[in-house]
């Protein structure tokens, strides 16, 4: 027979195990909404290629240098999260208003605020630190990126000025030559350049794109996006020409090959062909997804690319 207070204590028991990894689950979703992993995924994707294209272009190998990759990797997802989780804490105020961000621990507080900006602190002193481990050039670019992010860009320009977008596109640029400047800090071959300006250029489509989309959650937040201040048809048109100075940048990293160009050239060309469709389109916001999603696919393709483009030939 089972004994009702025994199987009552079960119970119990069970309860407080599920709860206790329900706020260990909910710990764990509020960090990485925190950090905002998204971000840090990316940008760790564009850093990967810098410093794998600097070993390609110096001749280099690897496996003498996979140190130096451990502390850029780690160090710049430190220095991105440490200046996602201060832009958290300061707009806080804000994230409240757009559903999107309402879950966020600064609006919820599942965390405390103190210790939030704590874990900003600390987590962009260690990441620079670790970068500028590699080299002193690696850990100003960063110092320059988390700068660029958390002044210029989250108190400064985002609340008051369209060109948020366009200020905030140079601490997403760095990222490459962050790895590049790990190996070879002289920054000197042309490719570690062509990286930055596709990244620089890459985002004011990319995120007018997703403006279009939230645009009555800005306006309610009081943020002056493109769409927000000068509507739809304005910001379609600089999406546009956004991407269309993005046609020939492929042709500066030629010296990737052949095949890579084609490559680079025809989503570069695609995603051009879908933005003049937008000029034909009555639903504006189906437009702007599929520009959003397509400029996902393109910057995550066109960086494997790179690398596959480089891979030794086992031949």
């Amino acid at each position: 027979m089972n004994n009702p207070r025994t199987m009552e204590s079960t119970s119990q028991v069970m309860k407080h195990s599920t709860k206790e990894e329900a706020t260990h689950t909910t710990l764990w979703a509020d960090i990485l909404s925190l950090i905002k992993i998204g971000i840090i995924n990316s940008n760790l994707m564009t850093t990967f290629a810098g410093f794998w294209l600097a070993l390609h272009f110096t001749g280099l190998n690897f496996f003498n240098y996979w140190q130096e990759f451990l502390l850029v990797m780690v160090g710049t997802g430190l220095v991105i999260a440490g200046g996602c989780i201060i832009n958290n804490y300061y707009d806080r105020d804000i994230d409240q208003v757009m559903s999107r961000t309402q879950s966020r621990p600064t609006v919820t507080g599942n965390i405390a605020l103190k210790h939030i900006l704590i874990m900003g602190i600390g987590a962009t002193i260690i990441g620079i630190i670790l970068v500028s481990l590699t080299s002193l050039v690696a850990g100003l670019i960063s110092t320059f990126g988390w700068f660029v992010y958390v002044v210029l860009y989250t108190m400064w320009s985002k609340r008051k000025y369209t060109i948020n977008t366009v200020v905030g596109s140079f601490s997403g640029a760095v990222p490459p030559l962050i790895g590049w400047a790990a190996l070879d800090p002289s920054l000197q071959h042309p490719v570690a350049w062509g990286l930055f300006f596709i990244m620089f250029i890459w985002q004011t489509p990319h995120f007018l794109a997703l403006a279009m989309k939230k645009t009555e959650e800005y306006r309610e937040a009081g943020i002056p996006m493109l769409p927000v201040v000068h509507g739809f048809s304005i910001t379609k048109r600089q999406i546009i020409i956004y991407v269309a100075c993005l046609l020939p940048l492929p042709f500066y990293l030629h010296s990737l090959g052949t095949i890579f160009l084609i490559v680079a050239s025809l989503l570069t060309i695609g995603w051009f062909v879908i933005g003049v469709a937008g000029f034909f389109m009555k639903n504006e916001l189906k437009w702007a997804t599929w520009m959003f999603v397509y400029s996902l696919n393109y910057l995550t393709i066109l960086f494997v690319a790179m690398v596959v483009a480089t891979l030794p030939n086992p031949f």
